[in-house]
């Protein structure tokens, strides 16, 4: 015989399950362990065996993986309410239970239904509708103590939504400080957005040879900003302080489960935890797994669980129905709006700075070349200066290049560049319905491009002006899926061209006309563009 009788705790669901085989009695850890184990066999109390019937180890094994046997019960985070809806009968949940499932799955299945916050007092920005929404999901959550990952579409503003949410907890908690985990290429982006829409929150950034090693100093600041690799050098300390959220910024770059960043990550200690990304899944269901798995501990069970219940029959097998059964487990605590779903809620066209810190190696170079034009101007009156303008124009470009890549002036410079690597995260991050324009005025810097892209095998075009068949290239850009990036030198690309294919545009160097950067933008911006464009300007900061 078999009894269940689940009830509410205060964060948890308690299950009270009994099975009995005549007088002797199976313990509900050899019942985890039999489950676990796909084992029809469960030792009972007499060291004698009960045989499990197929359709109850089916019905109750993802309950088992989620649950943890606490004395004489078994106990089951809030987070898996949709579970304990399609695992038990109504007559086996007490009233409570009920209603709380009932709320959970009413409020998460539908924004609307969401009550809305009042966006915090000291946000010094203006939330459009859709971002108002996503700060009650985030909230709804929060105060559930529920993980989520915000999945919207690049430039909806995902950054400015967590920035609310961060002054949302200010107001609740006196006092408490959240991680942010970003590509390095992103640490400046996130300083500044911060001080820009949250001068209020007292910031950290923790990278560089003389970052801090004590952790309690965290406990000045409300945000401490890293990077995805300071995160790994100083997991050893980190993992010990007790931060308020966790966030992870471009949390693709955890989804592989068996990399260093992953298991990093998992250690960290936090109330509570979101996953930032535009991309959520690129490869298969596995990278869904390790963002969740980070977010909502236990939701999908282990690894091999998932492995065996949801990844293989799905990217193997094309299993409609696991995936359906999968989606709906995870769509409660996964937000995802596309451009085109809020588009009336968009400008046509959106610009904005992405900051690209040198590196060390590259910053020194600027800093000798700076010093040799400085060095040069010293002392000399204006006519000088203008007699001399071609000398002083090409110190000038040469800085900019650097800027670019160190091997534009050497190409033995071997220093990295920080515009390619925030580029190619850029890119990486997109999903591949997206196309983009690079414009630069260097042709050798897209040349660069043109390596990485190659290396990564993303599909391009590449435009100069020694190209012949410009509208046999403009077609095939336009028309072919699977090339994802057009390479324009700004002189060559910058004017004649309707290239609506793309709904974004790098500018990789600044132009001395800020005419000729907006002909180079109003490219992908033109009649017959039906998506909402977005232009980002790749800037070294000072």
């Amino acid at each position: 015989s078999i009894s269940v009788q689940v009830q509410s705790g205060l964060n948890w669901f308690n299950t009270k399950l009994k099975v009995n085989y005549g007088k002797q009695q199976a313990s509900l850890k050899q019942l985890q362990q039999a489950v676990r184990n796909k084992s029809r066999y469960v030792q009972l109390d007499d060291g004698t065996l009960g045989i499990l019937p197929d359709a109850w180890i089916e019905r109750m094994a993802q309950f088992f993986f989620a649950a943890e046997v606490v004395g004489e019960d078994l106990v089951t985070p809030r987070i898996h309410f949709d579970a304990i809806a399609q695992i038990f009968t109504e007559e086996e949940l007490d009233d409570e239970v009920k209603e709380s499932v009932r709320h959970y799955q009413a409020k998460l299945a539908n924004l609307e239904s969401i009550e809305p916050v009042a966006p915090p007092k000291s946000l010094q920005a203006t939330l459009r509708p859709y971002q108002l929404e996503g700060l009650s999901w985030l909230r709804f959550l929060d105060d559930h103590q529920f993980g989520g990952v915000l999945a919207d579409d690049m430039g909806l503003g995902k950054t400015l939504q967590v920035i609310a949410l961060m002054l949302l907890r200010k107001e609740k908690e006196a006092s408490e400080t959240h991680l942010v985990v970003v590509p390095t290429t992103l640490l400046f982006n996130w300083q500044a957005e911060l001080k820009r829409f949250a001068p209020s929150l007292k910031v950290y950034i923790l990278h560089g040879a003389g970052r801090k090693k004590d952790r309690n100093e965290f406990e000045q600041y409300d945000v401490v900003i890293t990077s995805y690799g300071t995160l790994l050098s100083d997991i050893n300390y980190l993992r010990y302080f007790q931060f308020g959220y966790v966030f992870l910024d471009e949390s693709q770059q955890v989804k592989n489960i068996g990399s260093q960043r992953y298991h990093a990550v998992r250690l960290l200690r936090s109330k509570n935890r979101l996953a930032i990304t535009g991309t959520p899944v690129e490869n298969n269901t596995l990278d869904l797994y390790a963002q969740i798995s980070f977010v909502a501990p236990g939701l999908l069970g282990n690894k091999q669980y998932f492995k065996d219940v949801y990844s293989t029959p799905i990217d193997k097998f094309e299993d409609s129905r696991r995936a359906a059964e999968l989606k709906r487990k995870v769509a409660p605590f996964i937000l995802r709006r596309t451009k085109e779903a809020v588009a009336k809620e968009l400008p046509d066209k959106t610009e904005q700075v992405l900051y690209c810190p040198m590196g060390d190696a590259q910053r020194s170079l600027y800093e000798m070349y700076e010093r040799e034009l400085r060095d040069y101007l010293e002392g000399k009156i204006e006519d000088e200066i203008l007699r001399n303008s071609i000398h002083v124009l090409r110190g000038l470009t040469q800085l900019r290049q650097i800027c670019d890549d160190p091997r534009l002036v050497n190409a033995e410079q071997g220093l990295g560049s920080a515009k390619i690597e925030a580029l190619m995260e850029q890119i990486d991050s997109k999903s591949v319905q997206h196309k983009i324009l690079v414009f630069s005025q260097f042709v050798s810097m897209l040349d660069l491009v043109k390596e990485e892209l190659e290396k990564s095998g993303i599909g391009y075009a590449i435009l100069t002006g020694a190209t012949k068949n410009r509208e046999a290239v403009v077609a095939h850009f336009q028309q072919d899926p699977g090339t994802r990036v057009f390479l324009l030198s700004l002189k060559a690309g910058g004017t004649g061209l309707n290239l609506t294919a793309a709904n974004y545009v790098y500018l990789l160097d600044p132009w001395w006309n800020p005419a000729v950067e907006a002909q180079a933008i109003d490219r992908a911006y033109r009649i017959g563009q039906h998506k909402n464009v977005q232009a980002i300007r790749l800037i070294c900061p000072g």
